[in-house]
């Protein structure tokens, strides 16, 4: 937000986010007109254009302010853990709580991906990257000489997290979805399906020589 808004330019610009923010997730980006948006705010059309140059900037001004990110990471800085296991259950416990609590706002993610391809949020990344990093790097710590890249640590986490969630909401009780299957899908995500191969098995292996830690990304 600019410095010099006045305190009834700021009211107005954050009266315009709010009504957007409810259209956006009522009717979706494109079947929301400017001109809606400005009569939801009970402005002009002219008057919204005062503040945002079009809608895309709009939508961008939506998700500083309203994306599950600002509320799932300070949840999971606040895991708790003696252990790595420990840790990792917190951690996921308390993303898949955070998740439930921004249910709705989590349509601003498949808007952005579906729209927009992610675009926007890969330029808004990087102000969450730190808070993301303090969370995995208290992981690697523990991990000690068997520490994983962050980012690769970070994407592996998300990836089967966000999905526990999305498919417990989508499936509704077609799946189990309680306490105990969460902590299955951490016990997955901390041991695999596999037994650790021996290193003789190990370098047998056929995907061996492209699963090195060199290779990963």
């Amino acid at each position: 937000m600019s410095p010099r808004l006045t305190p009834k330019g700021a009211s107005t610009r954050q009266a315009i986010v709010q009504a957007a923010y409810r259209l956006f997730l009522e009717q979706g980006y494109h079947a929301t007109s400017a001109r809606d948006i400005a009569r939801a705010a009970g402005l002009s059309t002219g008057g919204l254009y005062t503040h945002f140059a079009d809608k895309e900037q709009i939508f961008t001004a939506v998700l500083e302010e309203f994306h599950p990110f600002l509320h799932i990471l300070p949840a999971m800085l606040a895991a708790q853990g003696e252990t790595v296991e420990a840790l990792i259950y917190d951690i996921a416990r308390r993303m898949v709580e955070s998740l439930g609590l921004q249910r709705v706002a989590l349509n601003l993610i498949f808007i952005e991906i579906v729209e927009f391809q992610g675009g926007h949020f890969s330029e808004m990344f990087p102000q969450y990257f730190q808070q993301l990093s303090e969370v995995f790097a208290r992981v690697n710590r523990m991990l000690g000489p068997a520490a994983i890249p962050l980012p690769l640590l970070a994407r592996s986490f998300f990836g089967l997290f966000f999905s526990f969630f999305l498919t417990s909401i989508s499936l509704n009780d077609r799946l189990p979805s309680d306490e105990k299957t969460l902590d299955a899908f951490v016990d997955l995500y901390l041991y695999g399906i596999l037994p650790r191969p021996t290193q003789s098995e190990s370098s047998a292996h056929p995907l061996s020589s492209t699963t090195s830690e060199e290779s990963l990304p």
